[in-house]
């Protein structure tokens, strides 16, 4: 009688934690542009405590790209999503680990920098698919 009385009224369900519209690839996005720049900067700088402080910076916004990431293949995209895009387990797979020290965590070089936005902007594609079809 007590869990009648205390328990809820009404109960509401939703294919993410929270109603859409909190979740972004821009986050994501964001922050490899940063990464990016970030790696353009340290090739044309020679001085070592800069290149030292930009390696530190790129390393923690190529965590914060990760984080995004892992947010959206986990909180956002549900089993649906994944049987009409079947690419998508993988898509997210490659593009956490251009992020990490295989890739853009771990290179100077601005083309993983790159390929890490190309990534995440097949991921935007299918995000902004499932939007519009909600």
């Amino acid at each position: 009688m007590l869990s009648r009385v205390l328990g809820p009224r009404l109960e509401v369900t939703a294919h993410c934690d929270l109603p859409c519209g909190v979740y972004d690839p821009a986050q994501a996005r964001i922050e490899a542009e940063s990464v990016k720049a970030i790696q353009e900067k340290y090739q044309g700088n020679e001085d070592p405590e800069f290149r030292s402080r930009a390696i530190e910076i790129k390393e923690q916004r190529c965590e914060l790209v990760k984080h995004h990431l892992w947010v959206l293949w986990t909180d956002y995209f549900k089993p649906p999503h994944f049987e009409k895009y079947p690419e998508l387990h993988e898509l997210f797979n490659k593009a956490t680990k251009a992020a990490g020290a295989g890739g853009a965590k771990g290179s100077t070089d601005p083309k993983t920098g790159q390929e890490l936005l190309d990534l995440i902007a097949q991921i935007d594609k299918i995000f902004w698919e499932t939007k519009a079809a909600a």
